[in-house]
């Protein structure tokens, strides 16, 4: 009824590899599963932790422990049994970028948080000519109105982006979608200890908003193609 039959069956024929599958990705990884994108890889070493309920829509006290790559396939599947899961337990570096084939992909959504990592995503899937949308720092806010849908080199405030602008430069990206806050961030209440500061807070609200975001774009995207 939205999208129409010619678009529903573009999706259902697409392929999604979503790197991360945390408080971003995992509800990026949800939207698409539930707009019916018909092959999704996900992309994370990590297992589901107590420290994640508070946030990560994968997080159950039932799925603490698990690989976060196991928990949403099998999520997807009780959701939508006919879509096609991939699962990779990997922690994506340049070093293990070879893992991965990007022609595979239709679109590739990054929402994990290390600069290098980030940096390798966006440069395989450009040399693939794979569509790529990256998500910037959602650590330490708490406004979900404040997301935006930018190019990299129109940022300002997020200091991840800033990093970021800067390495892409240097490597001769000229563009890159990206979702991104101009909220300032909220200083954590948590001291720190032994003179090593806290690590960035998080509560659902900005997470979940910009990986419905992230989704929304990708499923956009794939429709005009």
């Amino acid at each position: 009824m939205m999208l129409g039959e010619e678009a529903v069956e573009r999706l259902r024929q697409s392929r999604v590899a979503v790197f991360g599958i945390g408080g971003v990705g995992g509800y990026a990884v949800e939207a698409l599963a539930r707009t019916g994108v018909g092959t999704l890889d996900l992309i994370d070493a990590d297992t589901v932790a107590p420290s994640n309920l508070n946030r990560q829509i994968i997080a159950l006290h039932s799925t603490v422990g698990q690989r976060k790559v196991d928990a949403a396939a099998q999520r997807i599947h009780d959701i939508c049994p006919d879509t096609a899961v991939y699962a990779h337990e990997l922690f994506f570096m340049p070093d293990t970028a070879d893992q991965l084939d990007f022609s595979q992909f239709d679109y590739v959504i990054d929402a994990i948080d290390t600069v290098k990592g980030k940096l390798e995503i966006i440069l395989r899937a450009q040399a693939a000519g794979v569509p790529v949308i990256s998500a910037m720092g959602a650590g330490n806010k708490l406004d979900p109105t404040m997301l935006q849908v930018a190019d990299i080199y129109s940022t300002k405030v997020c200091p991840l982006a800033r990093v970021m602008r800067y390495e892409l430069k240097k490597r001769g990206v000229k563009r890159l979608k990206v979702v991104y806050s101009e909220e300032l961030p909220v200083v954590p209440r948590q001291p720190e200890m032994n003179g090593v500061k806290p690590v960035p807070g998080s509560v659902m609200f900005v997470p979940a908003a910009a990986g419905l975001i992230l989704a929304g774009e990708a499923v956009r995207d794939l429709i005009k193609r």
